[in-house]
């Protein structure tokens, strides 16, 4: 681990980008953006976005590579250069989540459900209606009715003339103070990473397993070596393994009488429902080529701490099962967390604060660095991996930081209370921006919500009925699902930067790119749903999701619980644990454990990815002992291919599943 400032490497010029790459990235990232609501809800196609190494930009990227690579063969002079091409790619990857998890896919539900739903049974018409700022909410009941029931002959109208005939005099104002919402949290997301991004990349170098493929693959390119790179033995070899699986599979999703290979093993009958191994009754045996590449790609601590936490969490609950102590899920009372279903797992609560002190411990003094050079004390430092200035970006980070406090309070939340719930949510989504970039994470879940934490150290009475509702809903449009959050690729856009050269041209394309593509993905949701209805658009996650929020909310509002004992004490105990954790992980070199796969023990992503972890750490570290780096640097290849491999069949049958009813999934939703 480095902690002293590392001189940073000039930028090359070689690497400079021009215009072209800019604006191709992002004209291919609106339309991502456009078409993702129609074939991820309506089609229910294979995710044009899904998680932190999106399939549709992926596609894109390695379609674009291959056209530009032939074309300057042909015509003998490069049309895009490989940094050109990565800049692209990153621009397509930053945006795609919120066409889809990322933002709008429970957006209009989250923004309609107060009123459509209110029945006599739930009362939410006397605890909640009176609580609603009116401008969040379109106020035209017709307007919201034919957002369920979709447009009268809207499903033969052209999209053109349908966006027309939506009701935006009902949408705009509530449109409008959404987006200054959602506009100054990405603000100050970006400058929270312009702030970090010299400690990340430049001190601590961290490697980033996300982005070792199209990296690999951007080298290959200004090399002029692309067809040394896919002729390589080795990463023909990992590629031919997801082809054939997924060619297989495919046919029997479409054909049952063609043979299959199982890629879901139900391990749990092995395993018995009482005593130490019962929290592993449910266990699932997930295969997924392309997440052991990335576990591969990752350090082996890194790996290793991610299955080994996982195992160590269920044998946890089953030690506490054996000697008598089954606690009820009741003693949890409220949360809002997306996956927390039992006391024991709010150890997260504890564990997540302090990873985020030894995060901001870790960068203390590059953070010092960071207030001088704000305040004139200290000449600006500049890094490659920066768009504008730390000064800038401290003070952008205070300013957008304070609008949103003011953005609360405006509409009913005290001061402290606001400034204390904007804390949480910009401390999880950095806690979750370094587990996903550093772990190589490419699906991510939390296991608790920011408002947890709050809510088990202060009690709910602190923040009041209106502080309850305004936290409640802001958390559930931005902060709750991260699945494809924003922050975690402004990271892995800061590292590319650093190659790129050009940050003012970057930084402007970035920036031009999120605002129109939250507008594109706004657009283009409100389009499908009034064309089909949401009631005939199978949104019935969105729909589930946001009324739990919503009666999370009534019950804190109207008979606010007192956080139980058993919560207190799990979160003290996470707290504990993640402290002795990054003791050792900073003091003993020969510490084999990384902290942050503490963090993801209860997630249910972990469900999912354990097993790949397991296998990528299981042959990185036979690679490293009998091979060393001359091995490794071979089954590098090779595991990429089995990246390159899966997202290339993604791609193929995500296509064939527009000319279907159905769509066979290669990646997990």
């Amino acid at each position: 681990m480095t902690l002293e400032r590392n001189e940073i490497e000039p930028r090359s010029q070689s690497r400079s980008v021009r215009k072209r790459a800019v604006i191709l990235g992002s004209v291919l990232a609106l339309v991502i953006c456009a078409v993702t609501p129609y074939n991820n809800v309506y089609l229910q196609g294979t995710p044009l976005g899904g998680g932190h190494f999106p399939l549709a930009p992926f596609c894109a990227f390695l379609i674009l590579t291959l056209v530009a690579y032939a074309l300057a063969k042909l015509i003998g002079r490069e049309i895009l250069t490989g940094m050109e091409l990565l800049v692209s790619w990153i621009l397509m990857a930053l945006v795609s989540g919120i066409a889809y998890t990322g933002l709008v896919r429970t957006f209009f539900i989250n923004m309609t459900a107060p009123y459509h739903f209110a029945t006599a049974g739930n009362r939410w018409a006397e605890t909640l209606h009176p609580l609603l700022p009116k401008s969040w909410y379109p106020q035209n009941p017709d307007a919201v009715q034919l957002l369920y029931n979709g447009l009268d002959g809207g499903r033969d109208m052209g999209w053109m003339e349908l966006i027309k005939n939506i009701p935006w005099s009902a949408w705009t104002t509530p449109l409008i103070t959404w987006s200054v919402f959602i506009l100054l949290s990405y603000f100050v997301m970006l400058c929270m990473v312009n702030i970090f991004a010299r400690q990340w990349v430049d001190n601590e170098r961290m490697n980033l397993p996300l982005l070792q493929v199209p990296l690999a693959m951007e080298e290959a390119v200004q090399n002029k070596n692309l067809g040394g790179f896919f002729g390589n033995p080795y990463l023909l070899a990992g590629l031919c393994i997801p082809v054939f699986l997924h060619i297989l599979n495919g046919l029997h999703f479409y054909y049952p009488s063609v043979p299959d290979i199982p890629t879901l093993i139900l391990a749990g009958p092995y395993f018995p429902k009482y005593g130490l191994f019962s929290a592993f009754h449910k266990l699932k045996i997930h295969l997924f080529p392309a997440y052991i590449g990335f576990a591969f790609l990752a350090s082996r601590q890194i790996s290793f701490s991610f299955w080994f936490f996982f195992i160590l969490g269920g044998l946890f609950i089953g030690a506490l099962s054996l000697f008598g102590l089954n606690i009820p899920a009741a003693a949890l009372g409220v949360t809002f967390g997306p996956n927390i279903t039992r006391p024991e797992e709010t150890q997260m609560l504890g564990a997540y604060g302090i990873f985020f002190l030894f995060i901001l411990w870790l960068a203390r003094r590059h953070l010092a660095d960071v207030v001088r050079e704000a305040f004139g004390r200290k000449p600006v430092e500049w890094s490659g991996a920066q768009w504008f200035s730390t000064r800038h970006a401290f003070w952008g980070f205070v300013i957008g930081y304070a609008a949103l406090i003011l953005w609360n309070w405006y509409f009913g939340m005290p001061l402290i209370v606001s400034f204390l719930v904007i804390g949480a949510f910009f401390m999880i989504m950095l806690v979750a921006s370094r587990i996903i970039c550093q772990g190589g994470v490419a699906y991510f879940s939390l296991t608790m919500a920011p408002l947890d934490g709050m809510m088990s150290f202060f009690g709910p009475q602190f923040f009041s009925k209106m502080g309850v509702l305004i936290a409640g809903v802001s958390q559930k449009v931005l902060f709750l699902d991260l699945r494809e959050s924003l922050m975690p690729s402004l990271f892995h856009a800061s590292k590319i930067s650093k190659r790129a050269g050009r940050p003012n041209m970057f930084l402007l394309g970035m920036t031009v790119t999120i605002i129109l593509a939250v507008a594109v993905s706004f657009i283009s949701m409100l389009a499908l749903c009034y064309k089909f209805g949401i009631r005939e658009l199978q949104l019935d996650w969105a729909t589930r999701t946001t009324l739990a929020a919503l009666q999370n909310v009534q019950t804190l509002v109207e008979s606010p619980p007192d956080p139980g004992h058993w919560v207190h004490f799990f979160s003290i105990l996470g707290a504990v644990v993640m402290l002795i954790l990054v003791v050792c992980y900073h003091r003993f070199y020969w510490w084999p454990i990384h902290p942050i796969g503490y963090l993801t023990a209860y997630s249910s992503a972990m469900k999912v990815l354990w097993f790949s972890f397991f296998v990528g750490w299981l042959a990185n570290s036979l690679c490293m002992r009998y091979g060393g780096v001359k091995l490794f640097n071979r089954l590098r290849l090779f595991f990429m291919g089995l990246i390159i491999g899966d997202f290339v069949m993604g791609g193929i049958w995500a296509i064939v599943g527009l000319f279907g009813d159905s769509s066979y999934m290669v990646l997990y939703n």
